[in-house]
């Protein structure tokens, strides 16, 4: 154990602008003994002690500082003091008297720091070129507001840059604010090469807190570099399908260079280059050909300048335009055509590269492939028009047509009539007729009417509307149709039609046997419900009716016998009522 007064506290304690310093001051006295004080001070900017508080048993002094609203005294004397200030970095004592074993102090320095904010960086927004003659300027970095002063450093790609004499600087600036805060500033400089097109610069603040070297990264930044092409790269587009007539071609000329060089286009005509950079987008390297054809095909070439050392690059690309031309269809015989003729189509084409034929009649439909078409045996019916298409199958999309008409002249040919006609008198029918030949034919009929003619899949019809006269019954129609190859001639035969006659008069005559039955059947049945009622007595007939009302018992058993007796009779005289006839007297 210790004999004398022992005084100790933290040499140092730091704390952060605004926030609140805690000081303690731990003290020990032998054989337990109190203290009879505690002083606590501050070392003012003349290192003068200036009393805080004054401590004993009997209470607590405070003396009337700048410090009195912002100190306050834990349970074990520590010393607080709030919204610590810059100004409150310097030296604060602790005193301790303790009677027989005398007086002892200690003190401790108060640090006051300020975390920097993160650095600023801004790079070169001119951008550098590599033949620069003066090292220069990266990027600056700016770190405010920190406390005590910081210090920056700089980094490539992630490593850390050194000075070096001509080579790399990096002065840095310290500004004290007026509110006591440091700003720092550093500037790089440092030769590029056409590789720092892909470096990454950053800076770092560097600060010391609680003993330990800090620091806080700015965010990385590329610059601008300005380098010249060493290659070129001319290319058509699109390349995914070979270039026919009628696409649109653009030829893109790019450079590896920064900037962009300025770009040139030239065709290749025999032993010249033809310029052709007034159709062209030369900043941008773009060279558009709208609906091209075999004229341009050729070589091509793309020159770049650049406008730093005026270096000339060029690199040239073979645009080859697929086309097919003189598609022509060749028939033979090239004479005229007659019905039962046969006739051969041949299809030819001239392309660079190999092509493949297809035939097609007049509806779209698909008849043959190869380029020859053999079509034997021709009719008028057979299709007056057929098409050669040519395909190159290794160009998709490149493709041309060839129509040919395929004539067959002859005489006409009637091929419908309306005969026989089954007509009566005075009605009003349609007489067709309907043919086929080449030239188109004429159509005349030997009766008046009214005619109309119209074409139907080649055929030429006439329809003539008549209404049928003894005459016309008599002689017919004729129909005749020709054109400057000859005529065709078909009678048309009218017939009454005696069917629909008869059926006529069948059909009265059933309407009147219908009739006499139905009123047969009326008469009987109303002769019928008569006698039923003079049989019952209901109806009286003469004397011998009054003198069966008077004897009803016998008449019943009379009735019983002639129902069984003289049915057939009963029956008889049934139909004789139903007839309109008398009963006899014996009936009676």
């Amino acid at each position: 154990a210790a004999s004398k007064l022992e005084i100790s506290m933290p040499a140092v304690v730091e704390v952060e602008l605004g926030g609140t310093a805690r000081i303690e001051c731990n003290f020990y006295i032998p054989e337990n003994a109190s203290y009879t004080y505690i002083d606590w001070f501050y070392m003012d900017r003349s290192n003068k002690q200036v009393r805080l508080y004054h401590i004993t048993a009997g209470g607590v002094v405070q003396d009337d500082t700048d410090y009195k609203k912002r100190l306050s005294l834990g349970e074990d004397k520590a010393l607080s003091i709030s919204s610590v200030t810059l100004q409150d970095a310097r030296t604060f004592m602790c005193q301790v008297g303790a009677g027989s074993y005398g007086v002892g102090e200690s003190s401790t320095e108060l640090s006051v720091y300020k975390v920097p904010k993160v650095p600023e960086i801004e790079p070169n927004s001119g951008g550098i070129s590599v033949h620069s003659s003066e090292i220069p300027e990266i990027a600056r970095c700016v770190s405010k507001n920190s406390f005590p002063p910081p210090n920056i450093t700089w980094h490539k790609n992630g490593e850390q840059l050194h000075a070096q004499e001509n080579q790399v600087m990096m002065p840095s600036t310290l500004t004290r604010e007026s509110s006591g805060l440091y700003t720092v500033s550093s500037t790089l400089y440092a030769p590029v090469t056409r590789e720092d097109r892909h470096s990454r610069y950053h800076c770092t603040v560097h600060y010391w807190l609680q003993g330990e070297r800090r620091s806080r990264d700015s965010q990385g930044v590329k610059v601008n570099i300005f380098y010249p092409a060493e290659h070129l790269k001319l290319q058509v587009k699109p390349s995914s399908t070979p270039v026919k007539e009628g696409d649109n071609v653009t030829l893109v000329c790019e450079s590896d260079g920064n900037p962009q060089p300025v770009f040139s286009f030239f065709k290749k005509n025999l032993s010249e280059w033809q310029d052709l950079t007034s159709l062209a987008e030369p900043d941008n390297g773009v060279l558009k050909l709208h609906d091209v054809n075999k004229s341009n095909t050729g070589t091509y070439k793309c020159q770049s300048l650049d406008l730093d050392d005026m270096s000339q690059i060029e690199e040239d690309v073979d645009l080859v335009v697929n086309y097919i031309e003189g598609v022509h269809v060749k028939m033979e015989p090239s004479s005229t055509l007659r019905e039962g003729d046969s006739v051969m189509l041949s299809c030819d084409a001239h392309s660079p590269v190999g092509l493949k034929y297809q035939w097609s009649d007049g509806k779209g439909k698909k008849v043959a492939e190869g380029n020859q078409l053999f079509l034997p045996n021709l009719t008028f019916e057979t299709s007056n028009t057929f098409s050669c298409k040519v395909m190159a199958p290794s160009v998709p999309g490149l493709e041309q047509s060839k129509k040919v008409s395929v004539a067959v002249e002859g005489k006409p040919r009637i091929v419908a009539i309306s005969s026989p006609l089954y007509v009566r008198q005075d009605e009003v029918v349609n007489l067709t007729c309907k043919a086929i030949a080449f030239p188109r034919p004429t159509v005349q009929w030997s009766i008046n009417g009214t005619a109309h003619e119209y074409m139907d899949n080649q055929h030429i019809a006439s329809n003539l509307t008549v209404r049928v006269s003894h005459d016309l019954l008599q002689a017919g129609a004729m129909c005749r149709v020709s054109n400057k190859l000859g005529v065709s001639e078909k009678h048309i035969q009218l017939v009454v039609d005696q069917k629909s006659t008869a059926e006529s008069q069948g059909v009265i005559m059933v309407a009147i046997v219908v009739a006499i039955i139905v009123a047969i059947l009326v008469v009987a049945v109303l002769g019928a419900v008569i006698y039923f009622l003079h049989k019952k007595g209901k109806i009286p007939c003469g004397r011998a009716g009054k003198q069966d009302i008077t004897k009803p018992e016998a008449r019943k058993d009379k009735i019983v016998v002639e129902v069984k007796s003289d049915k057939l009779s009963e029956e008889a005289g049934l139909l004789q009522g139903a007839n309109g006839e008398k009963r006899a007297a014996a009936d009676q």
